[in-house]
This record gives C-alpha cells, sequence and structure tokens, in this order.
C-alpha cells in the first residue's frame, strides 16, 4: 500500500477532491467531524445518521455510495465514539474499521480524512503513525510458505491522508517514519511467523546481513569458535543438545556523534525451545518457534531506524541458538562459567534464555554503552503477572535507572507499545542461591518473572540497564495465531526521542 500526503484549506476542499472513497468520522450523538460536514451539502450524511444505519459507536462503519456533493465514488463513515473526548483506543478503532473496508473495495485509492487533532492527550503526528500501522496490519499476511497466496487483487491500493497545509511538511516527515515502523514490525512479524526448521540462527544471521548491505550497517558474526575463545559458557551450554550451530550477531547502526556512546539492544533468539532436558508439554510447544521474538523485534527495529537514517549511533547483539535434547545436551544440576567469570548451577534447562542473555550482556560491555535495554520471551511468570496486555520492565531503582524506565514506559505509550514497570530487589536475589555455584539459574515459582530479571542484573552493574520481557505480548495463541511485532514500536518510539536529544 503506497501512501501520501494530502493537504487541504479553505480554497482546496476535500468534497471536490475525486477518489475511489473518502473516509470520514462521525461521533456518537450523531454530529459530523468537520470533514464529513463539508461532504454533507445534500444531507446525505444526516440522513444515513437519522436512519439509525450507524451511531457513531467507536469501530462501527458505514459506506454510502454516490453521495451527492462530493466528488468520490464512495463516503465510508467511521464511528469515533464520543466527541468531547474522543480516545486514543476509539481512534485505532476507527483507523481498524477503515482498514477492512479499504480491504474489500474495487477502488484503487482512498483518502481518509479522521480529525487527526481530535484525539485526547494525543497530537496529529499520533494519529497519523496510529492510522498507518492499522492499515498495514490489515494488510499483512503470513502466507509465504501456503502453495495458494492471497494475491490481494481486491482492495485499495494508494491510502492519502488528509491534513490541513500549515500540517504538510511535518505530517510528510511523520508519514515517512511511520512506513518505516510499519516496515520494521512487518519484518518482526515475519521472522516470528517463520517456522523453525527454517528460522533457524544462520537464517537469523543472513538476514542481519542482508540488512547491513542494503542500508550500509556495519555487521558481525561470530561462530562457535570464537564463542568459545571468549569463554561463553553458559551460552554454549545451551546449544549442547542442537545439530544446528549458534550464532553470535553484532549489527550496527553508527548515525550519531562518532564519539558518542551507543544504545545497544539485546535480543534473544532461541529459535526453537523444546525446554532440553527439561522438556516441555508437548501441547502448544509449535510456539515455542517465537522463542527468538526478542531477536526478531530488534532487527525489525533496526530495519525501521535504518530506513530512517536515524541519527544515533545504535548496536544489537543478539544471541540466537536452540534449546535440544540429546545425548549431548546440558543437564539439570550441570554447572557452567559464564564469560563474566560467575558460575551457574543449571537447575532448569528450560530457563535458557538468560543463560544466553548474560553472555550477551557481559559482551556488550566492551561498547562502553549508554544504555542497554534487553529484549526477551523470558517467562511464563511475566503473562501470569501482566497478561497480554503490557510488556514487563525491569531495572535497578536509582536515578538513573528511573530516567531509563520512564523514558522505556513513555515510549511504550506514545506508540501503543505499553509496559508496565516490575521491581527488582535485592530480596529476590535470596532465591537464587545455589549451595555448588555462584548463582542458580532459576529461583522456584514464586516471583518468576522478577528472579528472571535479577539474574540478568548481575551481568549488567557496569552501565545503565533495562530488561523487557515479552512473553505475553510478542505473539498471540488461537484462532488470531501469529506474531505482534512487538515491541518494535516502543523501541523505534524510544530511539527516535533519543535521537531527538
Amino acid at each position: 500500500m503506497d501512501f501520501s500526503i494530502k493537504a487541504f484549506d479553505t480554497k482546496n476542499a476535500i468534497a471536490q477532491f475525486k477518489s475511489g472513497c473518502i473516509a470520514v468520522g462521525i461521533f456518537e450523538n450523531g454530529k459530523l467531524s468537520a470533514a464529513a460536514k463539508s461532504l454533507d451539502g445534500k444531507g446525505a450524511l444526516s440522513a444515513a445518521i437519522k436512519s439509525g444505519d450507524i451511531t457513531g459507536k467507536a469501530g462501527s462503519a458505514l459506506l454510502l455510495h454516490a453521495v451527492a456533493g462530493s466528488a468520490a465514488d464512495r463516503v465510508l463513515l467511521l464511528g469515533l465514539g464520543a466527541e468531547d473526548a474522543v480516545s486514543d483506543r476509539n481512534f485505532v478503532s476507527a483507523a481498524q474499521a477503515a482498514a477492512r473496508v479499504f480491504g474489500t473495495l474495487g477502488a484503487n485509492d482512498a483518502l481518509l480524512a479522521l480529525p487527526l487533532d481530535a484525539v485526547r492527550n494525543r497530537d496529529s503526528q499520533w494519529a497519523i503513525q496510529s492510522a498507518v500501522i492499522a492499515l498495514r496490519d490489515n494488510l499483512y499476511r503470513a502466507d509465504e510458505l501456503k502453495s495458494q497466496k492471497d494475491n490481494g487483487k481486491k482492495g485499495v491500493k494508494k491510502v492519502a491522508l488528509a491534513v490541513d497545509t500549515a500540517q504538510t511538511a511535518a505530517a510528510k516527515l511523520t508519514l515517512a517514519q511511520s512506513v518505516a515502523l510499519a516496515n520494521g514490525m512487518d519484518l518482526a512479524k515475519t521472522l516470528g511467523n517463520l517456522p523453525p526448521n527454517i528460522c533457524t540462527p544462520t537464517y537469523l544471521a543472513t538476514t542481519a546481513k542482508k540488512l547491513a548491505k542494503e542500508f550500509k550497517l556495519g555487521v558481525e558474526v561470530l561462530d562457535r569458535k570464537q564463542l568459545e575463545a571468549l569463554k561463553m559458557g553458559s551460552f554454549l551450554s545451551v546449544t549442547n543438545g542442537s545439530e544446528e550451530p549458534p550464532k553470535f550477531i553484532v549489527l550496527k547502526h553508527m548515525g550519531g556523534k562518532a564519539k558518542a556512546a551507543p544504545v545497544v539492544l539485546v535480543g534473544k533468539g532461541i529459535t526453537f525451545d523444546t525446554g532440553g532436558i527439561s522438556l516441555k508439554p508437548g501441547l502448544g510447544m509449535d510456539e515455542m518457534k517465537y522463542d527468538m521474538c526478542g531477536a526478531a523485534s530488534v532487527l525489525g527495529t533496526f530495519r525501521a531506524i535504518a530506513e530512517m537514517a536515524l541519527k544515533l549511533n545504535v548496536i544489537a547483539v543478539i544471541p540466537t541458538c536452540e534449546n535440544m535434547p540429546s545425548g549431548r545436551a546440558t543437564r539439570p544440576g550441570d554447572i557452567v562459567t559464564s564469560m563474566s567469570g560467575q558460575t551457574i548451577e543449571v537447575l532448569n534447562t528450560d530457563a535458557e534464555g538468560r543463560l544466553i542473555l548474560c553472555d550477551a550482556l557481559t559482551y556488550v560491555e566492551r561498547f562502553k554503552p549508554a544504555a542497554v535495554v534487553d529484549i526477551a520471551t523470558l517467562t511464563g511468570a511475566c503473562v501470569t503477572a501482566l497478561g497480554h496486555h503490557n510488556s514487563g520492565l525491569f531495572t535497578r531503582h536509582d536515578d538513573a535507572h528511573d530516567e531509563l524506565a520512564n523514558e522505556l514506559l513513555a515510549a511504550g505509550k506514545a506508540s501503543n507499545d505499553t509496559a508496565w514497570r516490575m521491581p527488582i530487589e535485592d530480596s529476590y536475589q535470596e532465591q537464587l542461591k545455589s549451595n555448588f555455584a555462584d548463582i542458580a539459574n532459576i529461583g522456584g515459582p514464586p516471583g518468576g518473572s522478577i528472579t528472571a530479571a535479577c539474574f540478568l542484573e548481575r551481568f549488567t552493574r557496569k552501565y545503565t540497564w533495562a530488561h523487557l520481557d515479552i512473553a505475553g505480548t510478542a505473539w498471540k495463541s488461537g484462532a488470531a495465531k501469529g506474531s505482534t511485532g512487538r515491541p518494535v514500536p516502543l523501541l523505534t518510539s524510544f530511539l527516535v526521542k533519543r535521537a531527538q536529544g
């Protein structure tokens, strides 16, 4: 789908715009938005509301044909809910409704003329981004491996967003960034949805190399021998049972000042997680292909910021491997030595994500980072705590980490990709004590997502760090099964704001 900005003013009226469809907003009290009023010269829209065919409830839609007074072939009415306080949720519902209807039309082009400045506590830039993401999300198909694909012949191919003339320049910049974000989300979704026999550690490494080539990024991929030389015993212990070789991906977007400290994103890349010797139940195990969604979100974020040519130094570090059972696999009770020198008693081989991340978090010390954020589908306990709405955010509790946490929380709210801060306290560290090693890799069921974060925290004390547990937000199960592309919006918003200073 191609997007553009179309500016309107008193000399260039929406009613005169020729299009396959113009979408406008109405409110629950039956009142028309400004754009809708401009199309109601002959009273057709008012008559439709009076008839009761549409109430203005958020997300409702009514398609009208050949509306007198409009140069468009069709007019689509979209419910926005209460007029005095259009919520961000109601605006997104209207945009999603537009996306669904646009996908069914025979028209080639459409104009989306929703009131971009009417959303409570939001600006028009937020509204443009939300509309683009809603439209692109409706278009996304995970049919790469189907013998019969959705050919997409039907539906709108070009969408223009209506803005006031004075907002044209800012709107065009926002639109370009929104499309870049949508492209990044699509990459993250696709990587997550691919089956584990295709999306292997080598596949992720190849994807990183393709991104590097397309956008002139720096890239390095470390193999087993190099990881052994670095003494990444914790990471390598997870790979022992697999035939697939591990990869350690380093991707660099150095768009900022030459000597500016980078932001580092660390993405968990377990391309399939059986649980290892601590084998998971068979039911639903196919969804463990999504255990690399942390890695996918980092690659998707890099796709977005590279397309934006973001003026910021950002480095991606992605440890990726499979967690498989075999005669070579790490056993419960084994003790391994991490790159940091700390020894770890592996009480449960299904707590493997922290074992690969801890070595990656030690590795990033060499970059002298301004901040480090790791992203991982780490614990089922986080799903129990927060459900599927918020990602879990963990940091230490001091001024520097509070500031980083606030940045990430604000980025989540700004991008509709929310997180909720959870505690990290020394009292939880007690659960990770081992009689035989420096630390155990699990702390028991109580506070499982917190003790997992506490484990990682031990490897991050030389820099400012935050951890995002995305186990509840990275994918959906059931009829809507598939990767969500989260938290690419949160991460991208966070980095864009950092680049702005």
